[in-house]
């Protein structure tokens, strides 16, 4: 391409300091280094991770920053060494790398990687210099994929090649939204055909974790929300009963042991709020329930639990996008998705230009969105 080697000049959202909007700016983007990928991005999901960003409630990430990590483009140009895509590759960038060499990698049962933000914060890329600048100012990355802007680098081991007949605007969502909480279904909890599922929260993620549920074989799906709005999209999705934690005096955790019999097989919690934390590991069977954390709690914040809420022999545990090895999972989901194995395109209730970016948030906020899909 005729950019190719030159910087780019493009619109990229800016996020100058905690507890402030967005600022869209004119940024300068930096060439591929060795090893790194210059993507166009086409399209980019809003996901409750960034609004973690824009509170400062995101552990280790360095402001002035670019956030956005839910996206999908074209590979505008790559830098030397790159063999695993070429300019014109419709591609997602991934938030958890697959480098391949480390241990995490090379563990078939994991899907984490020592590269990624978790082990090490991704604030600059690997070389530890940024390719992002704006009036001067370096700007910081956000786990090496800064979707929020025209045109991002990242290293070869974050980027996913993906079918070419993809509809870029609908995938972007498979960055993290949609395969976090199909995952946590399918691989983290393994749900089998006729069990009773509790799903927290039913916002993009929640109402995927409902998706792989069903998609397992679930007999009963239970979704768990304070916003009654949710339901009819929860139903549509596969949830069978729809309950308000806040129509009932008791305590939640005994309202689906009683719908139940002796408490769900299965509980995903879906809202990162402590006390939610507690209440789906105890709607679980005391004896082979198991409970997934997917929602992401506050920096910073504890949960104390009764441990003979685990001691009966309850499963806690956690996912992280899912349990999807992200480079050679996603193109395989995308394929699914492709060959209508199922309908995430249910999930974007909004798509908007990219200017009205601080609009998609306060959807967010308001809870009158799943997802709104940000157009360039």
């Amino acid at each position: 391409m005729a950019t190719a080697g030159k910087v780019i000049r493009c619109r990229a959202a800016v996020a100058w300091a905690p507890g402030k909007p967005l600022s869209v700016e004119e940024v300068e983007v930096a060439p591929p280094k060795a090893g790194e990928v210059r993507i166009k991005i086409v399209a980019t999901g809003i996901c409750h991770t960034d609004e973690h960003i824009l509170t400062g409630s995101f552990p280790n990430v360095e402001f002035p920053v670019i956030p956005g990590h839910e996206g999908a483009g074209i590979v505008e140009s790559i830098g030397e060494g790159v063999t695993s895509v070429k300019p014109g590759d419709k591609v997602i960038p991934l938030c958890m790398p697959q480098c391949g060499k480390c241990s995490f990698c090379l563990n078939p049962e994991s899907n984490f990687c020592q590269k990624c933000h978790i082990s090490e914060p991704q604030n600059l890329l690997p070389d530890k210099t940024s390719r992002f600048s704006c009036k001067g100012k370096q700007i910081h990355h956000f786990m090496w994929v800064s979707t929020f802007a025209e045109y991002t680098v990242v290293p070869e081991y974050s980027v996913a090649k993906i079918d070419a007949a993809a509809p870029l605007d609908k995938v972007c969502l498979f960055g993290c939204g949609f395969s976090t909480g199909y995952g946590a279904a399918i691989n983290t909890a393994k749900v089998k055909p006729g069990s009773t599922c509790a799903v927290f929260g039913l916002g993009g993620v929640g109402l995927s974790v409902v998706m792989g549920c069903k998609e397992a074989g679930a007999s009963r799906i239970i979704a768990v929300d304070i916003n009654k709005d949710k339901f009819a999209k929860a139903k549509e999705l596969g949830a069978t009963d729809c309950i308000n934690p806040r129509d009932f005096k008791k305590p939640i955790q005994e309202v689906l042991t009683e719908m139940t019999g002796h408490g769900v097989d299965y509980s995903f919690e879906v809202t990162g709020h402590a006390d939610t934390m507690i209440a789906a590991l105890a709607s679980c069977n005391m004896s082979t329930g198991v409970c997934v954390m997917v929602g992401v709690l506050n920096s910073g914040s504890e949960i104390s639990i009764d441990p003979m809420l685990l001691l009966t022999g309850r499963t806690w545990k956690g996912t992280v996008l899912g349990g999807w090895k992200m480079r050679e999972c996603l193109p395989k989901l995308v394929s699914s998705y492709l060959e209508k194995k199922f309908n995430s395109d249910l999930l974007i209730t909004h798509t908007l230009p990219f200017a009205r970016v601080n609009e998609g948030f306060e959807l967010l906020r308001a809870g009158k969105s799943i997802r709104s899909v940000l157009l360039f």
